[in-house]
């Protein structure tokens, strides 16, 4: 081999290993790449899912309010509209950190029980149409309705708080009542709700109405006048807005209309 052709050729090596040094060079200088942070596992090893904050539990409450006839006489209509429309503007200002209050209205009178208003979280209810008093009183086409929703996993799911079913009527019932009212009590999800009552007037039929009631603190509450209609509803507002806010809203419902003062019934409204 010439020397021409051995310079050309040590020259060509001496090129290519300075690219190589260069590159390797660059390599080593070169800030390292920081290593993925370790996804979080669970005690037992299973991959934990991005941190999302805890969701509130659903907690329904269910009226069950008597719309007959006999509801239009001495202003119980009005003074029930009143005092739903209070209960209902008070739980759509509540926090739902913890738990999310839910409203269903079943109305019973004419000849069938109705779900006026379906279960939704309180702060979405707008507009409620008010009750209008007419007919008969099928109160155990309510207590099937009541049975049905309670039961429905998509509308009350399993893990939603302890219901609360609240009762009013002024009457008697003209459907066959009995064995909705049996069919309610045996249902799981009504076995663990908070059941109440309110008797409206002399002629409501209280022995009816301590029949659905499960609250052994709770009697039948007994409303003589539109003040006393508007008492019980304000300490159901009370007390399941208590609930909802503390620790332990899964608890039974606890009703003292002694905590209600004067003035915070607004007897204007009626």
């Amino acid at each position: 081999m010439g020397w021409a052709s051995m310079n050309e050729d040590n020259e060509s090596r001496y090129f290519n290993a300075s690219i190589i040094r260069n590159q390797v060079d660059k390599q080593m200088n070169a800030s390292p790449s920081p290593a993925p942070a370790p996804t979080p596992t669970r005690p037992g090893g299973s991959r934990l899912s991005a941190f999302a904050a805890p969701q509130p539990r659903p907690f329904p409450v269910i009226i069950l309010a008597d719309v007959s006839g006999s509801m239009d006489e001495n202003g119980k209509i009005e003074a029930l509209n009143t005092a739903i429309r209070q209960m209902l503007a008070s739980f759509a200002r509540e926090s739902q950190l913890r738990a999310r209050i839910q409203v269903g209205l079943i109305t019973f009178g004419g000849k069938q029980a109705q779900l006026h208003l379906p279960l939704v979280d309180a702060q979405a209810v707008q507009n409620v149409k008010a009750f209008t008093a007419a007919g008969t009183t099928p109160m155990g086409g309510a207590f099937e309705l009541a049975r049905e929703l309670l039961e429905d996993p998509e509308r009350i799911p399993a893990r939603a708080y302890r219901p609360v079913l609240v009762l009013v009527s002024d009457g008697v019932p003209t459907d066959d009542w009995e064995k909705s009212l049996a069919a309610l009590q045996a249902s799981e999800r009504a076995c663990k709700a908070s059941r109440i009552a309110m008797a409206i007037g002399a002629d409501a039929d209280t022995d009816v109405l301590q029949r659905f009631a499960n609250h052994p603190e709770a009697p039948v509450f007994k409303a003589h006048e539109a003040r006393d209609i508007q008492r019980f509803f304000q300490a159901v507002t009370m007390s399941v807005v208590a609930r909802s806010s503390s620790p332990t809203p899964d608890t039974a419902l606890i009703l003292d209309l002694n905590e209600v003062p004067d003035d915070d019934l607004d007897l204007d409204a009626i």
